[in-house]
């Protein structure tokens, strides 16, 4: 008999027509080993409504139900893994939509290559319908990993951290959970599970498809509001250059220049008003970029805008940012 696979789908007051479309993506998968765990984070309007009548019409049984107060997309995620009884475990966001043969292809990988990892590829898809650029690039063809190789393509932003694009072994979740309460949340989760997995399969279909939505989390509309991410990047940030430090030293260089850029991230969208004295925050993000001159100046991986503005932003954060605000301003009046 084949392993057995549950997909957990966090859900919170979403519309009914995505949901429908991403549940039945997952539902209608053609691989026979599998559950659906739909975890409703505390909803209030009509979707538990729609997660009760999918759960109905659901003649193949796979969808299991669970409901919890208000928590978050990762403590969601968590209450789904307890729940979960499946030898692997992947997830799907709720307005995301999967192929039919998502989990087959990964599964298929695995009972080749053993992996307690397989991860596949996505696109995103906007609003229209229409394609948007790839921002993590699909290999040629398969290939396996090895956890180092993994850790230097997250740091120079070119690896996919999601772990919607991932199928992993139940036992990885057995001492590990995501950190509640954080955005980015999938990054720091990664991280932490590549000290466990020496090598995993990416896959190049690109059979996972996110439905860019500017409203998100992470996709403000209104400029003016400061995403707590950029705050999770930076503790992230921290967090990479401590592994590195005790487990990857040749990656040295490479954690520095995610540091930095991670950093100037945080300055460039940090509202003016918020770059006082009194936010320790920002303080602190200045005292290490000013700490890290040299590096900042020498890192081969930063590009000259990179350098150029993490200099000007090391000596004048505030004037900087003022001058940039101004200068988006009348890009976007343009």
């Amino acid at each position: 008999m084949s392993k057995k696979v549950s997909i957990i789908i966090p859900v919170y007051n979403i519309e009914e027509n995505l949901l429908r479309r991403c549940v039945m993506s997952v539902v209608n998968q053609d691989y026979d080993n599998l559950e659906v765990i739909l975890v409703d984070d505390g909803s209030d309007d009509e979707t538990q409504n729609t997660c009760n009548k999918l759960k109905d019409e659901d003649t193949t049984g796979r969808i299991r139900l669970f409901r919890k107060e208000n928590g978050g997309s990762s403590s969601a995620r968590n209450l789904g893994i307890s729940k979960a009884t499946g030898d692997f475990i992947g997830f799907v966001d709720s307005d995301d939509y999967v192929d039919s043969d998502f989990v087959s292809l990964m599964m298929d990988a695995e009972a080749r290559f053993h992996c307690p990892m397989i991860q596949i590829s996505r696109d995103e898809i906007d609003t229209d319908g229409l394609r948007r650029p790839d921002v993590c690039i699909p290999p040629d063809r398969e290939e396996l990993i090895t956890n180092e190789e993994a850790v230097r393509e997250l740091l120079m932003h070119r690896g996919d951290a999601s772990f919607c694009t991932r199928l992993c072994r139940r036992e990885l979740f057995s001492t590990r959970a995501f950190p509640e309460g954080r955005l980015n949340e999938d990054f720091a989760l990664l991280l932490d599970m590549l000290n466990e997995v020496d090598s995993f399969v990416t896959l190049p279909r690109q059979a996972y498809h996110v439905y860019y939505r500017l409203n998100s989390n992470t996709r403000k509309r209104d400029k003016s509001e400061f995403s707590r991410v950029y705050v999770d990047i930076v503790d992230n940030a921290d967090m990479a250059e401590a592994l590195v430090e005790r487990k990857y030293p040749s990656l040295k260089v490479v954690a520095k220049r995610f540091a930095l850029f991670q950093r100037l991230d945080y300055l460039l969208h940090i509202p003016v008003e918020q770059m006082k004295k009194d936010n320790h925050f920002y303080v602190n993000v200045v005292r290490y970029l000013r700490q890290n001159v040299r590096a900042t100046m020498t890192n081969p991986y930063l590009t000259n805008k990179n350098r150029v503005y993490l200099m000007l932003l090391t000596v004048a954060p505030r004037t900087v940012r003022g001058l940039h605000r101004v200068l988006m301003r009348l890009k976007g009046a343009n």
